[in-house]
């Protein structure tokens, strides 16, 4: 097999999109909707039909193809001309611009509107570490969420389990979404006068699979000690396979090897991120059906003056962005150094840009509410 960049072409739009299927190149660039641009040179074009049957699992062609996809889920460099690459990134933020940069245009978008803000957890409130049991968030990001929860309903979307979520963050007034969203609660409101208003909001659509997802996560343990390096996380009703720490001769093992045990669970299904492996029932839920459950939750179902944000950084995320760019409401925010094909309306680069953008609508809100006490006295 050639080992080269692919473009994947969009058989209902028309599109070409990076899909890197790359070995020599690992960084994703991809065009978006609106206008695409045009890929670098090397690149060349399959279908998502063929590309898709690749992946499937079975085969060891089929397990090649999903070692190339896991180099290009874990970007690091891209091997084209300087010239090119610039081109091709200015492109990109012409459609995804900063959301520092478009900070004004953004606010002014939620006048008359009650925002509500969804966060990633890794690689957006924390850095992306070797080891995910450090990835902790700095106190300076901790105190810029808890400012940022007194002014809008906040809420954490992660695939992490909640529990452990909740050990990273320790903000009790947060709304919590784990494994994927499959994990929901809310914040109880003590003194509440109303019962229902008292009770936490609850949400777990995968349990009968937590027997399954045990079962799975202690075979895969065994499974996975021959390979130095590989973690295998249990999120509740998901579980992770991390190969960040993997050396990349041994990922193709690694692969079979996840690929091996899951073929007799049929009820799950095997998704990627950056550097991980995800394994996660295949019921119809994922981050973007937690956003909206959430919003339904908080009393904004089918509400026109609610203007949801989703900040996130990996292929999880899309899910939500997708949504609110189906529902003309909101926008999403994506967190990446490097272009990446996206449902998201703006970007940030890493976490500290993240914290600065959380800062400036605190600050924004702030200032707005004392503008109302004054006008009100007045």
């Amino acid at each position: 097999m050639t080992k080269q960049n692919v473009v994947m072409a969009d058989a209902k739009s028309g599109i070409n999109m990076a899909i890197a299927v790359a070995v020599s190149s690992s960084s994703l660039f991809a065009a978006t909707p609106e206008k695409p641009a045009a890929a670098p040179a090397g690149y060349v074009s399959i279908s998502r039909k063929k590309l898709l049957k690749n992946l499937e699992i079975g085969g060891g062609a089929r397990i090649n193809a999903w070692v190339e996809s896991m180099r290009a889920s874990s970007p690091t460099h891209i091997k084209s001309t300087p010239s090119l690459a610039d081109d091709y990134l200015n492109s990109w933020m012409l459609h995804h611009p900063s959301a520092l940069d478009m900070f004004e245009q953004i606010t002014n978008a939620s006048k008359g509107k009650k925002i509500v803000m969804f966060l990633d957890y890794d690689g957006t409130l924390s850095p992306i570490v070797d080891d995910p049991d450090r990835a902790f968030m700095s106190d300076a990001m901790r105190a810029t969420v808890r400012k940022l929860a007194r002014y809008f309903p906040t809420a954490i979307v992660s695939g992490r389990c909640r529990d452990k979520v909740y050990s990273f963050v320790r903000l009790a007034e947060l709304y919590y979404a784990g494994s994927h969203g499959m994990d929901i609660k809310g914040p109880s409101k003590k003194g509440s006068k109303c019962k229902k208003e008292s009770q936490t909001i609850l949400c777990q659509p995968a349990s009968e699979f937590l027997p399954m997802i045990d079962e799975v996560y202690q075979t895969l343990q065994e499974r996975t000690k021959s390979t130095p390096g590989a973690k295998v996380e249990n999120n509740k009703f998901c579980l992770s396979v991390h190969y960040r720490c993997v050396d990349e001769t041994k990922w193709n093992s690694l692969a079979q090897q996840v690929k091996s045990v899951l073929k007799e669970y049929p009820k799950l299904r095997l998704t990627q991120g950056r550097k991980v492996l995800e394994i996660r029932p295949t019921i119809k839920w994922d981050k973007g059906k937690a956003l909206e459950f959430l919003l339904e939750s908080l009393g904004f179902a089918n509400c026109n003056d609610v203007l949801p944000v989703y900040i996130g950084d990996d292929r999880t995320d899309e899910d939500a962005f997708k949504i609110l760019r189906d529902r003309g409401q909101g926008f999403g925010i994506l967190v990446s150094k490097a272009p990446k094909d996206t449902s998201a309306s703006y970007s940030l680069q890493e976490p500290a840009e993240v914290m600065d953008f959380l800062q400036r609508l605190v600050d924004w809100k702030k200032k707005r509410v004392s503008l109302q006490r004054r006008s009100r006295m007045a």
